[in-house]
């Protein structure tokens, strides 16, 4: 199944009306469908380089109010948004996660897990219901989401523009781990940051 949903993700990339397919394709994808926009967004950039911020900016605003209307499906249909959550086999991490919020650190510990979702391959759509089930602060929502989503999409427009394929070969193999490396550099940096000037 997820073989046939990429493949039908790379053929979009190449239909006249790519733009807008990218914007459905990144709205659904942060609150159920399990393929990324960065599949459509290389392929795309690769075909008009100069196009690359634009491609950028339609993934991250329309993946932000994706991620909103998760937040809404978690905050008003939790049987439905349960369903997703155990669909990617995520509700084990999500209940510890929510015992966390009880604890003195809680607010960092979402925020730091909300970023990496929107930064890294985790399935960030998990925790945009995650964040509406638990009633977490909307407009904190919304920012971290920005910059997560925002910081991803730029590195993966600007690197496709930029270097082209020797970028694609990299980000095929090792890119899970350099998201997932660098979104912990940027996190310890955040909170170094953060505990320094309180």
């Amino acid at each position: 199944m997820f073989k046939k949903l990429y493949d039908s993700c790379i053929e979009l990339a190449r239909h006249k009306l790519s733009k807008q397919f990218l914007a459905f394709v990144s709205f659904i994808e942060s609150s159920f469908f399990p393929i990324p926009p960065d599949v459509m967004m290389v392929p795309m950039i690769i075909a008009k380089k100069e196009d690359f911020f634009k491609i950028f900016l339609i993934s991250t605003v329309f993946s932000v109010l994706g991620g909103l209307f998760g937040y809404f499906l978690g905050s008003i249909f939790l049987e439905f948004s349960m369903s997703i959550i155990e669909f990617y086999n995520y509700q084990e991490k999500v209940y510890s996660l929510q015992e966390d919020l009880s604890k003195k650190q809680g607010q960092i510990i979402w925020l730091t897990t909300l970023f990496l979702a929107g930064f890294t391959p985790l399935p960030y759509k998990v925790f945009t219901i995650t964040s509406g089930i638990i009633g977490f602060n909307l407009v904190l929502f919304i920012l971290i989401s920005f910059i997560s989503r925002g910081l991803r999409f730029f590195v993966v427009s600007y690197l496709t523009m930029k270097f082209g394929q020797k970028f694609i070969d990299q980000f095929e193999k090792k890119g899970a781990k350099l998201f997932l490396i660098g979104g912990l550099l940027i996190i310890v940096i955040a909170l170094t940051f953060y505990f320094l000037t309180i």
